[in-house]
Parts: C-alpha cells; sequence; structure tokens
C-alpha cells in the first residue's frame, strides 16, 4: 500500500549466524576449495578467497580470505588478507587479521595486525605486530629542557687549629 512492495515468502530462509560478533571473511566471497581428499604439492596464488579441506604443501599467497577447516593440514608460508584456522598449519603467516578456532593449531612465527586465539586453541610460535601503536604511558612524557652550565661553587673555608702562644 502507498508504494510499498510486499514481498512474498520463497519458501527459503535466509541462514542466521549463530555469532554476535561480523565475520570479515564474509566481506569477500571465497572462489576456490581444495576439497578433503584432493593432496597439493607446489604454490597456490591468487586474488581470491580459498577455502582448504585439504592437504597443501607449498606456499599460498592470496590477496583474499583463506579458511582453514577442521579436516585440513597445510604446511606452507601462508600470506593472506584474513585467515581463519580451524585445522593444522605449519609455517609462517603474515595477515591482517589471524583467527585461531578451538580445533587449529598453529606451529611458525605470524606477522599480523590483528589476532584472535579461542579457548583451545593451539599456538607455537612468536607474534610480530606493527608497530604503529605506542604502548601506554604511565606518566606524561615531559619535555626535556636543555642544561644550564653549571657555575662553581666558592669554596667553603676550613678551619685551621689554632694553638696558644706561648707567653
Amino acid at each position: 500500500m502507498f508504494g510499498k512492495e510486499k514481498t512474498q515468502p520463497t519458501g527459503r530462509q535466509q541462514p542466521r549466524s549463530t555469532s554476535s560478533r561480523p565475520r570479515p571473511a564474509a566481506a569477500q566471497p571465497i572462489e576456490t576449495t581444495i576439497g578433503p581428499n584432493t593432496h597439493i604439492k607446489g604454490d597456490i596464488q591468487g586474488d581470491g578467497g580459498l577455502r582448504v579441506e585439504g592437504i597443501v604443501e607449498g606456499n599460498i599467497v592470496i590477496t583474499g580470505n583463506l579458511v582453514v577447516t577442521e579436516s585440513a593440514k597445510i604446511i606452507a608460508e601462508i600470506k593472506a588478507s584474513n585467515v581463519s584456522i580451524a585445522g593444522a598449519v605449519r609455517g609462517n603467516i603474515h595477515a591482517n587479521r589471524l583467527e585461531i578456532l578451538e580445533t587449529g593449531r598453529v606451529w611458525g612465527d605470524m606477522a599480523v595486525k590483528s589476532l584472535l586465539t579461542n579457548e583451545g586453541a593451539y599456538l607455537r610460535g612468536q607474534t610480530l605486530m606493527p608497530q604503529d601503536i605506542q604502548p601506554p604511558q604511565i606518566e606524561p612524557l615531559k619535555p626535556k629542557l636543555p642544561e644550564r652550565p653549571q657555575t662553581p661553587k666558592p669554596p667553603v673555608p676550613t678551619l685551621r687549629a689554632v694553638t696558644p702562644k706561648k707567653q
């Protein structure tokens, strides 16, 4: 009525997310899936998202998101926008955001802007985050004043013991 269209139910309902926070992986769709019965040895490069359910050995360099499912095993250097790990990964990871789910296991160093580990996740390696964020200060920084040259203090007179004169 009055220009508003009524929508008829199509019988399909949109899936609802069980998480209350938005997931960045939904921003870019997954274009490629490596199935659970697939084993790849070699490098993978791409501009889209990748979902791994099988085994990958080599390097993974993508501009999209990487989803590592619970059944996946990856031995690779990884560079991706966002990485979500529910399986096993051995290798260094470079990403904007890294999430290790409760079944996820990671052996390797990470260079990330944001790191999220769920309870039960396993992580063995070092984490490097960019240094553009300043740590909190307990006291405000005081400006450093130039040092003044110190003037020498006058010597303190010393007292001498006076012996009485004999008369």
